[in-house]
């Protein structure tokens, strides 16, 4: 692991060796004690953006994403690097907008997202849990992010969105293309792919859901994109197929990449484990650790819209201020020990955003999906061991392993 040392000015904190094997969190650990508000000067990948402000303990992250009125979603993008996705198109999604307009959005889609509402569906993603587990009869090892994770993701957040069961791996890949387009292993055409491919391919594929949606409508949250009005005025096609796009990428890379880890940390702390399986109404607070100790998201941006200060820092308008959930979240003024994975803790955390506007609509159904991932798993497999060396996706955005080969059983 690269440590940060003295030279804190020159370190440049999405650099891609920083991030081979997940978060570098020494040298966030480093930067909360002796610089938590810090500067990125460049960014090697894309020399003709501007550097980053660091933000990196929890009250901080707490202070920028309530005041939407000083950190922006809207004015430059909700990533570090403003190349990833085209400001048009992010700027459709209500991620990627301020108030008053972010909240009309979302309340279009709160209703879709009560807890009573995703409390309804929980028979029927134990079922999909249960149907993909079936899979794995007879087989010895397996990979648990592409044969167990994926299907059961896509096919949960496919469900709500309407998709057929047929086109899960398609859209699968174009999420996992589009989000984790700086890992050759999972997009070797990169960003270029990207724009060139992968986005006219969302276009074409979601305007047909569209059309299909706008002749028959259903009960689905892409029916209600297509027919949503705001304002009296429906919804641009940019608009519902970024929206759409916005659904199917958190529901697809969220989940996954929680369960994952989580299901990691679980395999390498086997006493851990043996505290889950004796007492399995631990499991909501395993849940919750697993969120703490590996958000899905390892950041997300806001930009300055005046001159303000931030831990002693003078941030100008216009700068990119980045949130950094992967270090906030291990804050060792919020937890005791924050870097040892205990599912007694049941703290909480900011997986889901640190609250104000933007906090993650999809928050009941994620912390659902996960409870029955981890319970289904751990009843047909106890004794799961990891077999190989898990890899983790080369990103400073996404926090998800790509590959986590395991053994089934003893």
């Amino acid at each position: 692991m690269a440590a940060v040392g003295s030279d804190l000015e020159n370190l440049l904190l999405g650099e891609r060796e920083l991030w081979l094997d997940g978060p570098p969190h020494e040298v966030f650990a480093d930067l909360r004690s002796r610089c938590p508000v810090h500067r990125t000067e460049r960014m090697t990948e894309f020399p003709d953006e501007d550097g980053y402000w660091s933000v990196t303990t929890a009250q901080d992250i707490h202070s920028v994403s309530r005041d939407w009125e000083t950190y922006s979603s809207e004015r430059g993008g909700i990533t570090a690097a403003s190349a990833v996705f085209p400001l048009e198109l992010t700027r459709a999604m209500f991620i990627g907008m301020d108030p008053p307009k972010h909240d009309r959005i979302k309340a279009l889609f709160q209703a879709g997202f009560t807890p009573r509402r995703i409390a309804a569906h929980e028979d029927a993603i134990r079922s999909i849990a249960i149907n993909v587990l079936d899979r794995l009869e007879g087989r010895q090892e397996c990979d648990l992010v592409s044969d167990v994770a994926q299907p059961i993701v896509a096919r949960v957040i496919g469900s709500f969105m309407g998709i057929p069961e047929e086109d899960d791996a398609i859209w699968a890949r174009l999420m996992n293309s589009a989000l984790g387009a700086g890992d050759p292993d999972v997009n070797p055409s990169g960003i270029d792919g990207v724009l060139e491919r992968d986005i006219p391919e969302i276009f074409e594929r979601c305007g047909r859901l569209i059309d299909e949606r706008r002749a028959n409508p259903t009960d689905d949250l892409t029916s209600v994109l297509v027919h949503a009005e705001l304002d009296g005025q429906k919804l641009e096609q940019h608009e519902i197929v970024m929206g759409f796009f916005l659904l199917v990428a958190a529901g697809n890379d969220s989940t996954k990449a929680t369960y994952c880890s989580g299901m990691r940390a679980l395999m390498e702390n086997p006493e851990q484990l043996q505290i889950l399986l004796e007492d399995p109404s631990l499991t909501p607070s395993a849940v919750e650790e697993s969120l703490r100790m590996f958000p899905a998201f390892a950041h997300f941006r806001r930009t300055a819209t005046r001159d303000t200060e931030l831990h002693g820092q003078k941030i100008r308008e216009g700068e990119k201020v980045v949130m950094w959930y992967v270090s906030s979240n291990r804050d060792e003024t919020r937890f005791e020990d924050p870097n040892r994975f205990d599912v007694r803790r049941n703290a909480e955390h900011q997986a889901f955003g640190a609250g104000g506007r933007h906090f993650c609509l999809g928050t009941a159904l994620a912390r659902l999906e996960l409870k029955i991932m981890l319970e289904e798993t751990l009843k047909r497999y106890p004794k799961m061991a990891i077999a190989g060396t898990p890899e983790y996706v080369e990103s400073p955005f996404i926090n998800q392993l790509k590959t986590l080969p395991v053994r089934l059983a003893p």
